[in-house]
């Protein structure tokens, strides 16, 4: 008598007691980049707006080794959410033009919105020479994160001036903060960033080092975007950075946010109208990071999409009034 009570009362609890689960919360981890850029507290700020608004869905943000990274671990099932470079989603989802990517296609990588310009910005130590990327040869160099998307710009502008990794007297990664503190103390000569403008990370560098930013020339830029159309011009203002008092020519492409197609598709739409719409507000002034406010619009969030949308957010845009090209609509299923 007593075990079939027992047997009746688990019954009863595996048939009634996950009820409450329906209506459980969604866990979203969303990936970033090094604390000193601008991945992680645009990360953790959209988080916070998603935490703070009541709806089934909860978020944090990890810092990572940024765009490689996070489109690798979404594959993986590590992440369901990353920032990205828009030229690193596009490999992750195609399978090709970086080496973590060839042959192995991220298939289930979405697009949710693009999010502001990020540039490729090159700081070089004052008295060392270097005026030109082509003067970087036989230097010792931060070249990004291992598994970031400043690794994967660094090797097509050496490229396009006839250098590698090769000739480099050492190529160093890590941390762009790490690098910060190399490139003050002198023990690197110069360090590539791709990062929005304003990034904390060069802003130290420019108040603790005597340090210049390397422009790119025109020709040089449309070489890259012949080759990589993501990769387009752009003009540093004077100011930008203490000490930097000119204008610098550079180039630039875009922060993008992406998601896992394993998300729900009314998680999704709730994530994107939570942030981009209802607390759009506090999407401009809350997070600290001012390109969001600059850049960002709604009706412009699909200009540099390079991958197909989440349903989720195809939703949300179509509400919004936004025409969704063909080719960002997600694939049959």
């Amino acid at each position: 008598m007593f075990f079939r009570l027992i047997r009746t009362v688990l019954v009863f609890t595996l048939l009634f007691g996950l009820a409450p689960l329906a209506g459980a919360k969604t866990f979203i981890t969303i990936g970033s980049g090094s604390t000193t850029g601008l991945y992680y507290p645009t990360a953790v700020g959209i988080a916070k707006i998603v935490d703070e608004s009541g709806i089934p869905v909860r978020a944090n943000a990890r810092s990572t080794g940024a765009s490689v990274y996070n489109c690798r671990a979404i594959g993986e099932g590590q992440l369901q959410m990353g920032i990205s470079q828009n030229n690193i989603a596009y490999y992750a989802y195609n399978g090709k033009g970086v080496k973590a990517f060839e042959g192995k296609p991220v298939g289930k990588l979405r697009g949710l919105a693009v999010l502001y310009p990020e540039t490729i910005q090159i700081l070089a130590r004052k008295g060392q020479g270097i005026k030109s990327v082509a003067d970087l040869k036989g230097k010792r160099v931060y070249v990004g994160d291992i598994g970031s998307g400043t690794e994967q710009d660094v090797k097509h502008l050496l490229a396009a001036y006839g250098l590698s990794f090769d000739d480099l007297k050492a190529p160093v990664r890590g941390s762009a903060g790490n690098a910060v503190g190399l490139l003050r103390d002198g023990r690197i000569d110069a360090m590539f960033y791709t990062v929005g403008l304003g990034a904390s990370a060069i802003t130290e560098a420019a108040q603790t080092a005597p340090i210049d930013l390397v422009a790119i020339p025109q020709d040089k830029i449309d070489e890259l975007h012949n080759k990589y159309s993501f990769y387009t011009g752009v003009t540093i203002p004077a100011g930008t950075y203490p000490g930097i008092d000119h204008d610098v020519s550079a180039v630039t492409l875009k922060a993008t946010l992406v998601a896992s197609a394993d998300l729900p598709d009314d998680v999704v739409y709730q994530f994107m109208n939570t942030v981009f719409n209802k607390h759009l507000k506090a999407f401009y002034n809350d997070i600290q990071n001012p390109n969001l406010k600059k850049f960002f619009t709604v009706k412009t969030a699909l200009d540099g999409m390079p991958i197909p949308l989440h349903p989720g957010a195809v939703k949300f845009f179509k509400e919004q009034g936004v025409t969704i090209p063909g080719d960002l609509m997600p694939p049959a299923s």
